[in-house]
């Protein structure tokens, strides 16, 4: 989980400050020690955590927040405001060029993951209606080729290739024109993955850059290389003209000390992050969200968007009338459940949620897709007609049902039971929101969204 020991860290430093209606000059040192502490533990830059606590202290310790009625709130708003600055301040957006295709060369470290990176920004492309092409240019790494390949196959994008012997820089150069007489409209070149200290192929590097003249210059970092990332992107910076960063495998660090330090060391954004294996896994980076979720705010705002593009709004009506006349069955429970795969891993879902990390059992909770794969298993061994009547599932047939799908008649039982459980809150559920929703609920998550079941 990313971030998760500074955020532990933080939190319990706010929640003493939370405590006290009165703050001395003392009590905010003190608060601001720990901080500094969290940091440097969470392996952000040295310089960057000095300057980030002298910003904080000298707005902490000012006469509006010592006099405030509250004033722990008015420091932890100015921590968040200060964090969410560090790391970039607003979302920075992908070029997009005025004479397509824009061409995004993709640049790391051998092992950051920028194969796999390259094609999850192509399937990001492809949700928003763009036709994006895969060029290999990668030509020293065996079966860096096929491993392109296979990636495009996956995300369903076209793979540019001419094989190992010609030069990276031809590749390129022919990959960007077969874009533009196939009427694809991005480019996104995989180059291999260099030292920042090899000359010969930086050089190679910044040659494919003269001559493609790319509108985007991403370099991939393993966020769980820590401060190691920061010195990369630093020195890649210097010699390429970095436009922004892809942080890849921060879903793998507790610590999280490369997000908060590459802007500000590099003055490059962060523009995406990879948070998880999927393909679908590669988020648009947004600073102010990510400090909330530090500070354990929740990020209700990536949650909403999630749920607004993996459910189905039809479906969702004919949902609502189901629940409310307690007509849900297991087709439909099915059903709900691929929507909800389309959302992400549940245990990323539950972080977004404010104060879930609080919520005893959360910390340690590992929601695994296998045991999600079992329910399925169960679910699918019924009969059609036991799917869409419970009431008929006797002993003899959650004996068969268990049989089918690999399963303990326990466990088929557990099942059964928790869906009888669920339907029965669902419908007490679906009558409390009423046809408009709690007083004020609909204002608050934003116009035109709905909820997973109505």
């Amino acid at each position: 989980m990313a971030f998760e020991g500074l955020s532990t860290r933080l939190q319990n430093v706010f929640g003493k400050l939370r405590g006290k209606g009165k703050l001395t000059e003392d009590d905010v040192n003190e608060a601001l020690r720990e901080v500094r502490l969290a940091l440097l533990e969470a392996d952000v830059n040295f310089k960057v955590v000095k300057d980030f606590i002298n910003r904080i202290r000298e707005r902490a310790v000012g006469q509006e927040v010592l006099k405030s009625f509250t004033p722990g709130m008015v420091v932890i708003d100015i921590v968040n405001k200060e964090l969410t600055a560090l790391m970039g301040g607003t979302q920075s957006k992908l070029a997009k060029s005025n004479r397509p295709p824009t061409v995004i060369l993709m640049a790391g470290l051998q092992g950051a993951g920028k194969t796999t990176t390259s094609g999850k920004l192509a399937r990001l492309l492809q949700k928003q209606n763009h036709k994006p092409l895969l060029v290999a240019c990668d030509i020293y790494r065996p079966a860096a080729i096929k491993q392109l390949q296979v990636v495009g196959e996956q995300v369903k994008v076209p793979v540019f290739t001419m094989g190992d012997q010609v030069s990276p820089v031809e590749i390129a150069k022919n990959g960007v024109q077969y874009a533009k007489d196939n009427n694809l409209d991005y480019v996104l070149i995989d180059t291999a993955g260099r030292l920042h200290v090899d000359e010969a192929l930086m050089e190679e590097l910044q040659n494919i850059s003269k001559e493609v003249k790319p509108d985007e210059v991403l370099l991939v970092v393993d966020a769980m290389t820590g401060q190691d990332a920061v010195n990369v992107a630093e020195s890649f910076h210097k010699q390429l003209e970095l436009t922004g960063v892809v942080l890849s495998k921060l879903d793998g660090d507790t610590r999280g000390g490369a997000a908060i330090s590459v802007k500000a060391v590099t003055g490059c954004p962060i523009k995406f992050a990879a948070l998880g294996e999927k393909m679908d896994a590669l988020e648009p980076f947004y600073p102010d969200r990510m400090a909330s979720r530090i500070l354990g705010m929740g990020d209700m705002l990536t949650l909403i968007e999630k749920a607004q593009t993996g459910i189905d709004a039809e479906k969702a009506k004919e949902m609502e009338k189901k629940l409310r006349n307690a007509e849900f069955t297991f087709e439909d429970f099915l059903d709900q459940m691929e929507q909800m795969k389309k959302m992400g891993p549940l245990d990323q879902l539950l972080e977004m949620l404010p104060g879930m990390n609080k919520v005893k059992g959360m910390k340690d909770l590992k929601i695994d897709d296998r045991q999600m794969d079992r329910v399925v298993a169960i679910v699918k061994s019924m009969t059609t007609e036991e799917k869409r009547r419970p009431e008929l599932l006797n002993a003899s047939r959650r004996k068969r049902i268990a049989a089918g799908s690999g399963n303990s008649i326990q466990e088929v039982n557990r099942l059964i039971k928790q869906f009888e459980d669920m339907r029965k809150m669902m419908k007490q559920f679906s009558g409390m929101m009423g046809p408009k929703g709690p007083k004020g609920l609909k204002g608050k998550l934003g116009k035109g969204f709905k909820f997973p079941f109505g």
